[in-house]
């Protein structure tokens, strides 16, 4: 990954509120909007609750709460391609994600659902992200833990959680049985990709429809 230069946090109290209020406004006057163009809704990612988070948060008005802050209103205003993310309640640091599965992937069909953590340290520490739907795939474990380079020493604090979310999404279509936290699976993946392709949609079928 190429070196990307580190995220200037300098901005006024003054800018960020505008820039949290702004938000708000175009959260609400947009929510129609995203929800139809986006296969997936999180419960309770309403305008309403958007407002309330950005609303408290930029009253703590430290960097990680306004980086957080900006980035929800990136994310509420346009969302990534068959994915959402939002706060859990009106807990700015914890948030939950959605991913619909590829449609050129044995996931299509699927709806999995994602907790994200974010540190106190964040930007310059990753989040944590995991995946609570079960799935069959060589990079995710049971316990829902992902092998991303980008979650771990790829991390940049240029990266945003919907960059993070398109990349796991990516992995969906493209697993990379050469880093595998499940050896079965990328085996299974490499030998026989047509037995592996019928399991994970099964999977799907029984974990995430």
């Amino acid at each position: 990954m190429a070196n990307t230069p580190a995220l200037d946090n300098s901005n006024t109290n003054e800018n960020s509120e505008q820039q949290q209020q702004q938000a708000v406004e175009v959260s609400s006057s947009t929510t129609s909007t995203t929800s139809a163009a986006t296969p997936t809704t999180l419960p309770t990612k309403t305008a309403t609750n958007t407002r309330k988070v950005i609303k408290k948060s930029g009253k703590l008005g430290n960097t990680t709460t306004r980086r957080i802050s900006k980035e929800l209103a990136e994310i509420s205003l346009d969302p990534p391609s068959n994915c959402n993310a939002g706060p859990k309640g009106d807990n700015l640091y914890e948030w939950v994600a959605t991913i619909a599965g590829p449609e050129d992937s044995p996931y299509a069909g699927g709806v999995f659902f994602l907790d994200v953590v974010f540190p106190k340290e964040y930007p310059f520490k990753p989040p944590k992200v995991s995946f609570r739907t079960r799935i069959y795939h060589c990079n995710i474990n049971s316990q829902g833990a992902i092998c991303l380079d980008i979650l771990k020493d790829n991390w940049s604090p240029a990266l945003t959680i919907s960059k993070v979310i398109l990349s796991i999404c990516s992995l969906l279509t493209d697993a990379n049985p050469n880093d595998p936290l499940v050896g079965s699976i990328a085996q299974e993946y490499i030998l026989d990709r047509e037995k592996h392709d019928t399991t994970a949609r099964d999977w799907t079928k029984r974990y995430a429809c």
